[in-house]
């Protein structure tokens, strides 16, 4: 029944007459609009000021305001809906309580990975050629020119991740409107890179500047935020901001030291191999791994309403345990928001913010190729040492609650595409076949959870301020030094580890 309703929306969506080229004449479309605008304020002209709500009127009462917080600008599906056209009533610009960029915060260490991911383009800048080259496995195609994005569809992605990637996107255009440079991207929504460097090593090869959400250390795919930050509706996980809102509440459950002192993971063990392994490692009759592992059937919750599912409820061990899936785990974030130390299995994959995170800092570094002996260490040097657990787990947390909070999460994109813009040597133009999008265009039609998810993930009003102030790019010895420290402090826990388990044998 889920599959249908997916499908369903996903027709709704792109194939719906919504989308034509061809509009209805412009001047039928600011009568219609000014009409619709109108009506309500001539019944409420009495309490409320027009100047806020009147769409003709929004950009000259955000200048006039102090505050952009203070005005809303809601879905406008009255408009949409007679007229299937984008309205025009939100702001084309704004002005930031604070524009002075001396004053405003710096952002978080990790976005200094944005110029290494774009550092193959570097010299050579971006062509059309090579953002064609990227169409091969891409979802959609994305343009935004004049403050305005347009799409170009060309495969469905998995459930509805190529529609809530879009909204993310859109919603940064609500955040930071007119903020954004004209740019072309092409978007893959599946999980692993394809664009593999060794492909590409001559200075005039030209990789295809391809996003997605994850990457490795082999390929030069361009990591960006997954669609879940704006809410996985197949899941019943709600919007970033809720969560993190939701797991703050669910932290102060628990004190950590009253959390059941065993290392617990919840998820699909079906999905690859190394996660069928980690099931080898739960509590048995003859042995006891220090873990407590359970299987999550999406099914099965489907039909109890997701009972066992919400991420904030799953804060009730001193340990948590984060495993890598097919490629990159959504979970990641989820996982290390608790409180508890993060027990994180040697990863193959990182996503935008991961390379921020140091071991023994944010997590305790657990080995992929001996996970049981592994992790029964881990909570064991734990319990052992409670003290430094603990801190490891609330510095992780508060990475995810401070550095990774949804503002964040907005500057980061806003600068990685500032940047990624800045290499065009060309200047985007529409595709043919390419369809406005707007918040209505694409909520109004929806239903259910998505829309729902839509409404509640919705940006109403422009920033306060200005993005953060982006980190300057690392110097070579720098960056090698920044990943030496990070080997060398996961290399120290195995030699603890080794040192463990030979006074095991020892003591046999």
């Amino acid at each position: 029944m889920k599959g249908n309703s997916e499908e369903k929306l996903m027709k709704t969506y792109w194939m719906r007459s919504a989308f034509q080229k061809n509009k209805a004449s412009s001047k039928s479309t600011l009568i219609a609009s000014l009409f619709f605008c109108l009506l309500p304020l001539l019944f409420l002209a009495a309490w409320i000021d027009l100047a806020k709500y009147a769409c003709f009127s929004s950009q000259k009462a955000l200048q006039n305001n102090p505050s952009n917080s203070d005005l809303q600008f809601p879905l406008n599906c009255s408009i949409w809906n007679q007229t299937n056209t984008c309205p025009e009533y939100y702001p084309t610009s704004y002005k930031p309580s604070n524009p002075n960029p001396l004053l405003n915060p710096k952002c978080p260490e990790f976005f200094r990975w944005i110029h290494e991911d774009l550092r193959p383009w570097r010299e050579t800048g971006i062509t059309t050629e090579m953002v064609e080259k990227a169409r091969k496995t891409a979802h959609f195609r994305l343009v935004i020119l004049d403050g305005k994005i347009y799409v170009e569809k060309f495969r469905q992605s998995i459930q509805t991740r190529a529609l809530f990637t879009m909204w993310g996107i859109l919603q940064l255009m609500r955040w930071y409107p007119g903020k954004l440079p004209d740019l072309e991207l092409m978007f893959d929504c599946d999980d692993r890179p394809v664009i593999q460097a060794k492909h590409f090593r001559r200075p005039d090869s030209g990789p295809p500047p391809l996003f997605r959400y994850c990457s490795d250390w082999k390929s030069l795919d361009i990591v960006f935020p997954d669609w879940s930050f704006w809410g996985w509706a197949e899941t019943n996980i709600k919007p970033w901001r809720i969560v993190l809102k939701d797991m703050r509440e669910g932290n102060k459950k628990t004190k950590w030291e009253d959390r059941v002192p065993y290392a617990y993971w919840r998820g699909n063990p079906n999905v690859c191999p190394w996660r069928a392994d980690l099931m080898k490692c739960n509590v048995t009759d003859k042995n006891d791994w220090n873990t407590r592992l359970y299987v999550q059937d999406w099914g099965k919750e489907a039909k109890i309403g997701y009972k066992q599912s919400n991420v904030a409820d799953q804060c009730t061990h001193r340990y948590k345990i984060y495993i890598e899936g097919w490629a990159w785990s959504v979970s990641e974030k989820y996982i290390l928001a608790c409180d508890s130390p993060t027990l994180l299995m040697t990863p193959r994959w990182h996503d935008f913010f991961i390379r921020g995170m140091i071991p023994q800092q944010h997590y305790w570094p657990v080995r992929d190729n001996d996970k049981c002996k592994s992790l029964k260490f881990a909570v064991d040097y734990g319990n052992n040492h409670t003290q430094k657990a603990k801190a490891i787990g609330e510095a992780g947390s508060s990475f995810i609650h401070n550095d990774l909070k949804m503002e964040n999460v907005y500057d980061y994109i806003f600068h990685l595409l500032n940047e990624y813009a800045k290499l065009f040597k060309y200047k985007p133009t529409i595709p043919p076949n390419a369809m406005e999008l707007c918040a209505e265009a694409m909520a109004c039609p929806s239903y259910g959870i998505w829309k729902e998810f839509m409404e509640l993930s919705l940006e109403k009003s422009p920033s306060n301020s200005i993005p953060c102030t982006m980190p300057p790019p690392y110097e070579p010895q720098e960056l090698k030094s920044f990943i030496d420290a990070k080997v060398k402090s996961t290399k120290e826990v195995e030699g603890w580890e080794n040192e463990y388990w030979e006074k095991q044998i020892k003591n046999k």
